[in-house]
């Protein structure tokens, strides 16, 4: 297709329509009944919607479920995951046979209670956190956008759909999302708002009395209402979505659990089976005779047929995409497989030797600034962001020039004061291909982002989070800015990296760590006060890759192991060198990591950590600190919130001092001598 990938449309019979949407009501019934568990009301009431959508306009091949030019399908309402399971078994999709419909919400089930990414091809996102789905969707048409940018129609030109409900649009990410995409333009993503009226609670007018089409319009978005049971109504709203120049919110006024006779339209059919009685009477009322599970041979037909449309357009992109000059076709497929270019870890060495040479005393986050410099010029997929804290986080670089409606050739993303957002539109970003998604704000503010980023872990998904301000170290701003239980909570999050490197070259490792995991998200946090360089050799080898290691020791066996991170590791090397002096013999321990630690093989955490008595120090609440340091290990770190002063001082004021180190350390000495004795 010369027109780089415009879809023409097929429109069904109304009997075809018919029969098409109810064997989605039916599979949906006839699952949420036999796991005696789910939501079969919004798979009812959005049934003709997504038929329409499928049928008439999403473009997809089920054959080629990874192919980079597909339409994007979101069920942010991931409660009403039956729907979604439905289509991709109905469409063809080989990893969703009737089976998995069967084993709906079972022990290593593809068919999860919501859809989780990676179980099934077809699930482009895990949603079920409302309000996730859609922030991520605006993520994957920024995605389109940008990459449109950078390689053009004829390979990148398809669309988002999201499958929102009222919950979504209730929750305050969607308020950051929406405002984004509107104000970026995005008008490849349309919304269609399940409009049923009915949350758990019951009628949404108990809790919600808002304008929604108006506040869309305010946030710049194109928005109409339609009978979201009319098949020409859908296909009309739809078709003007295709057309508009801004997003689009499309709210399709439906019955949540269509077709059930008693419980339709009621809070009812949200969250329980139907019921063996009410189910008899939904497939009189909807016309369908057949026993569960059972589809007859020509509405499987009509939906199968809906899949050849696909593979035409699939073929039709493959001849463009064959005529791609050979460099630009290989840059493409790099992007979209998610390797790295070559020679960008020798870039990065080579910054870390220069690093060793000057020894700078600055901040981490001025150290991750250096470091982004270097690979944002030689990884053109790194998208970098902030939540309005650009000049305090140090995210952008001269390479990562602004995105804006006007422009997405743009490597960097001003979010605005949307944390939640930020970190969701990153998922997007990066379920969609093609980029490598930073985005940065103070780490105190991790706790706005803390739902998404938790996301980040489940799927598996290269993001990197730039938390700076990372400590009582900020000094001034006081206990409302002073991160001390935020390392804690985030190294609870099962799958997420969480890196506090001690000086400029650990920042610069733990940077290419962060590149490395393909599968995971990463987290650094940075000092927004200047520390020295710890690191003065220089090894090729990444040491912070093993989570922790011997920073300093001494030519003696230890009597004391001290154990830092980040902008403590310094306070601990003062700490060994008094110890020294006065006999205790005592070695530095560098922990960046403690995932990775915890990776390591026992010897080597053993023999890290050694024998005797242990020491942390980390301006953070104690929390985990013990499985390193023992019950009766002395943790020098943060008793409570911080306070409000010139950060040395406030650092005096909690203990966290070299000097305080060492005398924790002489009294423990000596009562456990006076002990022996």
């Amino acid at each position: 297709m010369a027109d780089g990938g415009k879809k023409t449309e097929t429109v069904p019979l109304p009997t075809s329509h018919r029969a098409m949407a109810n064997a989605i009501r039916a599979l949906a019934m006839d699952a949420v009944e036999q796991a005696a568990s789910g939501h079969p009301g919004m798979p009812m009431g959005m049934a003709d919607v997504a038929t329409v959508l499928f049928a008439r306009f999403l473009k997809f091949d089920p054959a080629h479920p990874s192919w980079p030019d597909r339409d994007r399908f979101v069920l942010s309402a991931g409660h009403g995951s039956m729907l979604l399971y439905a289509l991709l078994h109905l469409t063809g999709y080989a990893d969703m046979p009737l089976e998995e419909l069967k084993r709906f919400r079972k022990l290593g089930a593809r068919t999860a209670g919501h859809p989780e990414f990676g179980h099934a091809a077809g699930i482009e996102t895990t949603t079920g956190p409302l309000g996730q789905g859609l922030a991520n969707a605006v993520g994957m048409a920024l995605a389109e956008r940008m990459l449109n940018a950078q390689f053009g129609n004829a390979v990148v030109n398809h669309r988002t759909y999201v499958i929102a409900g009222d919950g979504d649009l209730m929750e305050g990410i969607s308020h950051e999302a929406a405002s984004l995409a509107g104000h970026l333009r995005l008008s490849h993503l349309t919304v269609l708002f399940d409009d049923n009226g009915i949350s758990i609670d019951g009628p949404t007018r108990l809790s919600v009395s808002d304008d929604t089409l108006a506040r869309f319009a305010a946030y710049g978005w194109e928005v109409s209402a339609i009978n979201g049971h009319d098949p020409a109504a859908i296909g009309a709203a739809l078709r003007a979505a295709n057309a508009a120049v801004r997003p689009t919110l499309i709210a399709c006024r439906t019955t949540i659990g269509y077709g059930a006779p008693t419980k339709a339209g009621t809070e009812k059919t949200h969250g329980s089976p139907l019921g063996k009685e009410e189910m008899l009477g939904a497939r009189h009322q909807l016309g369908w005779p057949h026993p569960p599970f059972e589809l007859p041979k020509e509405v499987r037909a009509l939906w199968r047929a809906t899949a050849q449309r696909g593979a035409e357009e699939f073929a039709a992109w493959k001849e463009r995409y064959a005529a791609l000059a050979p460099s630009q076709k290989a840059e493409f497929e790099r992007r979209i497989e998610g390797e790295l270019p070559e020679a960008w870890l020798e870039r990065l060495n080579a910054h870390k030797r220069r690093l060793i040479e000057k020894k700078p005393a600055e901040a981490t986050r001025k150290s991750s600034e250096a470091a982004l410099e270097v690979l944002t010029e030689i990884i053109p997929e790194m998208v970098g962001g902030s939540a309005d804290l650009t000049g305090s986080n140090n995210t952008k670089t001269k390479q990562t020039l602004p995105v804006s409606a006007h422009d997405y050739h743009g490597r960097y993303i001003h979010y605005g004061v949307r944390e939640h957002a930020m970190a969701a539109v990153m998922n997007g970003l990066s379920l969609h291909g093609g980029f490598i998604p930073y985005g940065g704000t103070f780490l105190v503010f991790s706790d706005y982002a803390r739902p998404a980023i938790r996301l980040s872990a489940l799927m598996g998904q290269r993001v990197i989070y730039v938390m700076t301000h990372d400590s009582i170290g900020l000094g001034e701003d006081g206990p409302t800015h002073q991160p001390v239980e935020q390392l804690a909570a985030l190294r609870a999050i099962p799958g997420l990296y969480v890196f506090r490197p001690a000086d400029a070259v650990e920042t610069a490792e733990c940077w290419a760590l962060a590149l490395f995991f393909r599968d995971a998200p990463s987290l650094l946090a940075l000092t927004r006060q200047n520390i020295p360089t710890v690191r003065t050799q220089y090894r090729e080898k990444n040491l912070c890759a093993r989570g922790g290691y011997v920073l300093s020791d001494c030519s003696i066996p230890s009597e004391v192991t001290l154990i830092a991170t980040g902008s403590e590791v310094h306070l601990a090397l003062a700490a060994q060198e008094d110890l020294c002096r006065r006999g205790v013999p005592a070695r530095v321990v560098s922990l960046p990591c403690w995932e990775l630690f915890d990776q390591q093989p026992a010897a080597y955490r053993r023999g890290v950590l050694s024998d005797g008595l242990k020491v942390a120090v980390e301006a953070g609440v104690r929390l985990g600190w013990e499985k390193y340091i023992g019950a009766d290990g002395i943790f020098i770190g943060m008793p409570s919130f911080g306070a409000s002063g010139p950060y040395e001082d406030v650092y005096t004021h909690f203990g966290i001092t070299p000097l305080h180190v060492v005398n924790a350390v002489l009294k423990r000495l000596d009562h456990d001598a006076a002990r022996r004795y």
